[in-house]
């Protein structure tokens, strides 16, 4: 067998960077709240990291991270690193993997034109104008609702996730992954929730042929502050969010990757188990 303990270190990069984003995100949208503002969606956050010399720093450790993520995500699939199988049900997670994989690289991209001065942050413009363009596809709008579909059930599984707390045969057993696992659970949760707003967006955009109905995270944030409550959802979410970059920091530290790692690591999972 190959040896594939190169992938760690990229890895770790890649979660690091993951968590970077988040951080960013999340706490940058509660700040302008705190500010009279409104939360922002990725590209907005991007784009106002530009404005200053640190802001350009932070920019091009994203573009990294996420780039590692995204090439992390791919070798993961392929070589099956984390052991989902080759059954339906694996393959479905290794075929998610590469979208995530892609997805992230595509942010990546985008933070990297910012930090060059030739990319634009605006809010949804790039879901909407993607959208835009698949729907004038032969049965653009039925590949949009699919889409869309897919999404909710992505959001749906890592809300489960997290409630379940199944990311636990991922990590190593110890004092801090132990301590703080409510706070794992939390994030994950808030990541699910974000996900499937976003799939609302993308199933509704398919079923009406309007690209305008699509959205990210940005568009997100706006839905939520409209509803009954809105302010206090979106910054509970912001905060729930700055919890999954803290998930994703863990993740960088502490995952467990069973083709690469030796068989005396105890999981948070196992070591749950033997105390019930």
């Amino acid at each position: 067998m190959a040896d594939l303990s190169w992938t760690i270190p990229v890895m770790r990069t890649g979660y690091a960077g993951r968590g970077i984003t988040y951080l960013a995100v999340a706490g940058l949208s509660l700040w302008a709240i705190w500010s009279g503002g409104q939360a922002q969606g990725t590209s907005s956050v991007l784009e106002r990291l530009s404005g200053s010399t640190w802001g350009v720093v932070v920019l091009w450790l994203i573009a990294i991270g996420l780039f590692a993520y995204a090439i992390w995500r791919g070798i993961d699939a392929v070589e099956d690193l984390e052991d989902y199988g080759s059954d339906a049900e694996g393959l479905t997670a290794r075929t998610g993997m590469i979208v995530s994989g892609l997805i992230h690289g595509a942010i990546a991209g985008l933070a990297i034109s910012i930090a060059l001065g030739s990319g634009s942050g605006e809010s949804g413009g790039g879901v909407s104008s993607t959208v835009a363009d698949i729907l004038s596809w032969p049965a653009g709008r039925f590949i949009v609702g699919i889409a869309g579909a897919l999404t909710i059930g992505a959001g749906i599984y890592y809300v489960m996730k997290g409630w379940k707390a199944k990311y636990r045969s991922k990590l190593q057993a110890n004092h801090f992954t132990s301590n703080y696992d409510w706070a794992l659970r939390a994030g994950v949760i808030s990541q699910g929730i974000i996900i499937v707003i976003i799939g609302g967006f993308l199933l509704v955009a398919g079923w009406r042929g309007s690209s305008q109905e699509a959205g990210g995270m940005g568009q997100a944030f706006d839905w939520l502050a409209s509803q009954p409550f809105g302010n206090f959802l979106v910054i509970a979410i912001c905060v729930g969010l700055l919890l999954f970059g803290f998930f994703c920091f863990v993740n960088a530290a502490y995952r467990i990757i069973p083709k690469t790692a030796g068989g005396d690591i105890q999981t948070l999972a196992a070591k749950v188990k033997a105390k019930a």
